[in-house]
């Protein structure tokens, strides 16, 4: 029985890193104190379950010292903790939505394909209502395109399909890849965007609300629009997603995406004689009453005091609300946390030889039977 040398501070520093308090592991590593005070040490399969359990790449525990793990992208987020370390979940999914990104821009350029030009098309002093309008005209939103939509998550769909079709990928996801166990957290961020000409992509916390994902995915989108320096993690509480120019200007832009200011001036006729106006128009425009509430203050259609008395008493109702979710039809969860439309170019890539199924497996997340089924799926049958 081959035992390994640890550093006890690795263990204590994994354990802390997967968001572990001291003890909460002894139960399945009942030896795992004796290994942090250095009294003995785990054999290699108990520190491959270790790692595996703490989410930690196994060769991080043959360091000599913790590695000081950090964004490979611009923090954006406005926390009223700060930004601490960042979570193996975060970490695990944004490396995993890099790999995609990286393929998918190489096949892109060995197909010939032209760059896409509205990524980097927009500057910080270009106008956040004009872009977040030109947005609206290139995903080919109609005036009233909202109010048609029966339910939140058919917009949400709608939505992410119609930017799809622009060439980003748009991935929701509330986990990371399909792993249940590993579920992420909307206090730590709200999504983030990966900026490139050839193969732009957008990540939502599917963990939010139906609403606030509508909100999340004009945003990033206006992250893309404003290219390179556009790409980052956002995360924000309470009204505004961020104190910096960036996240100004992207909140902005979405927010005229999303509630055009002639089509909310319009609405607000009937909705503010209603009890409750700023629901009211929420439903019609499919997004979050704080994002109505907080455009119709902007537009002066409410004051200040009515907006932040409105918001008090609506925040505390969420706080106290219970959520109660499912998990939905596995393959169909596929159609937003890969995409239709990457997967069917991934799956033909390797049924041309292109690409291996062992690296299929790991763009998409799916494994052998639910690689197969998704790809019968989309109208691809494999041998």
């Amino acid at each position: 029985m081959t035992r390994v040398a640890v550093q006890p501070r690795l263990l204590r520093w994994a354990c802390e890193r997967a968001g572990y308090a001291v003890g909460d592991l002894a139960p399945r590593f009942p030896q795992l104190p004796a290994w942090e005070r250095g009294e003995k040490q785990p054999t290699f399969k108990q520190l491959e379950a270790f790692a595996h359990a703490t989410h930690t790449p196994f060769g991080f525990l043959f360091l000599v010292e913790p590695p000081e793990e950090r964004l490979p992208i611009t923090d954006f987020r406005t926390l009223e903790r700060g930004s601490p370390r960042p979570s193996p979940d975060l970490l695990d999914t944004l490396y995993a939505m890099q790999r995609r990104q990286d393929w998918l821009r190489e096949d892109r350029i060995e197909g010939e394909a032209a760059p896409l030009e509205f990524v980097g098309a927009a500057r910080l002093d270009d106008d956040p209502m004009a872009v977040g309008q030109e947005m609206r005209r290139a995903v080919g939103l109609d005036d009233g395109w909202a109010g048609e939509v029966p339910s939140w998550q058919d917009a949400v769909n709608d939505l992410r399909r119609r930017i799809e079709a622009l060439g980003v990928m748009a991935v929701i996801n509330g986990v990371v890849s399909n792993n249940t166990h590993r579920k992420l957290d909307v206090a730590e961020f709200r999504g983030f965007a990966l900026t490139d000409r050839y193969a732009p992509l957008i990540f939502v916390n599917g963990a939010d609300a139906k609403s606030a994902q509508m909100f999340t995915l004009a945003h990033e989108l206006a992250h893309v629009w404003l290219g390179p320096e556009g790409e980052g993690i956002s995360g924000f509480e309470g009204i505004f997603p961020g104190e910096g120019r960036i996240e100004k200007f992207c909140d902005q832009a979405a927010a005229e995406f999303l509630v055009p200011a002639r089509e909310l001036k319009d609405r607000w006729r009937d909705a503010k004689g209603a009890p409750d106006p700023f629901e009211r128009a929420a439903r019609y425009f499919k997004v979050s009453p704080i994002v109505v509430g907080r455009r119709a203050m902007d537009l002066r259609l409410v004051n200040r005091e009515t907006f932040f008395e409105f918001y008090a008493a609506y925040a505390k109702r969420e706080r106290q609300r219970v959520k109660t979710t499912r998990g939905g039809d596995f393959y169909n969860n596929q159609n937003t946390r890969v995409g239709a439309a990457f997967a069917t170019r991934v799956i033909r890539a390797a049924m041309e030889g292109r690409l291996s199924f062992k690296d299929a497996y790991d763009l998409t997340g799916l494994r052998g039977g639910a690689f197969q089924e998704y790809a019968r799926r989309l109208g691809m049958d494999l041998p």
